[in-house]
């Protein structure tokens, strides 16, 4: 959380505290750190840090763009399937495995191609791409609730299938997909750095760290650290997103729950200790 509350700070207020326009060049091509430039300068003498801290917002904003766009996509068609008839859950189910079956990076290559390079295209697509991930864990955790005694109950006793969604599905499903919406932020971070050091989505001169570690690239004889500096915050944001995913998941299941409620064992706090024994 520390991790991840610090790097929405700098959405929020990274290119209000870069030192330099990110845009800018100066005559001091491929410098080293200084006191000016504390993470040194690229190839066109552009402050590096201010350019990490300026493509912060554009590239976390594009992960949580495509995380919510996959779980808007996946995750309520997940819900309906179980309730809404056989043709639905028939089309959904093949429209999910073909998604599966696509290789992801080319698709979303070719399609932000074809509708054009921007950033809000190539967010979509891959938006799309995550939805599988959502549908079938929120369909998932719908069947498991499904077929309980009190949502047979509720049926019985003639609730719609609205009601029995609002009252009783959604607040199981919410754990299983926030786990899922966590961990897709980090593959929406990755996937925007990999299509931004690919050019696409977000044209240069437009500070992103997929495009850094992209141009730093070209120049390791001059400056071979510099991948590091785009590199390293997206490895840290990623595994953050990761860990939180994997903490969701532990605390929603059983012996999560437990150790949340766990209170000291009447023998820990009413057992006589060896000296008042003694005594």
């Amino acid at each position: 959380m520390v991790v991840i509350g610090f790097a929405f700070f700098l959405v929020a207020f990274g290119p209000l505290l870069a030192p330099y326009d990110p845009l800018a060049g100066s005559p001091d091509i491929l410098a080293g750190p200084s006191a000016q430039h504390w993470f040194g300068t690229d190839y066109l003498g552009r402050d590096t840090l201010s350019r990490l801290l300026a493509g912060t917002p554009l590239s976390l904003l594009s992960a949580v763009e495509v995380a919510v766009i996959g779980l808007v996509i996946g995750a309520v068609p997940g819900v309906l399937s179980v309730y809404s008839g056989r043709l639905f859950e028939w089309s959904t189910l093949r429209l999910v495995d073909t998604l599966v079956a696509l290789p992801f990076l080319v698709f979303a290559v070719a399609v932000t191609a074809l509708l054009g390079n921007a950033v809000t295209q190539a967010m979509i697509v891959v938006g799309v791409l995550t939805a599988p991930a959502f549908y079938r864990v929120a369909r998932a955790a719908t069947l498991a609730v499904a077929h309980s005694q009190y949502v047979e109950a509720a049926r019985i006793a003639g609730a719609d299938v609205s009601w029995i969604v609002r009252k009783h599905v959604v607040k199981k499903v919410l754990p299983a997909v926030a786990v899922v919406f966590a961990s897709m932020l980090g593959v929406g971070l990755i996937t925007v750095a990999a299509l931004s050091f690919l050019g696409i989505g977000v044209q240069p001169p437009a500070p992103t760290w997929g495009g850094m570690l992209a141009s730093d690239l070209g120049y390791l004889t001059f400056r071979p650290y510099a991948p590091l500096i785009p590199a390293i915050p997206i490895i840290a944001v990623v595994w953050a997103f990761n860990v939180l995913a994997d903490v969701i998941r532990d605390v929603r299941g059983v012996s999560g729950r437990r150790l949340l409620t766990r209170t000291p064992r009447r023998d820990e706090t009413t057992a006589p200790s060896a000296t008042t024994q003694g005594a």
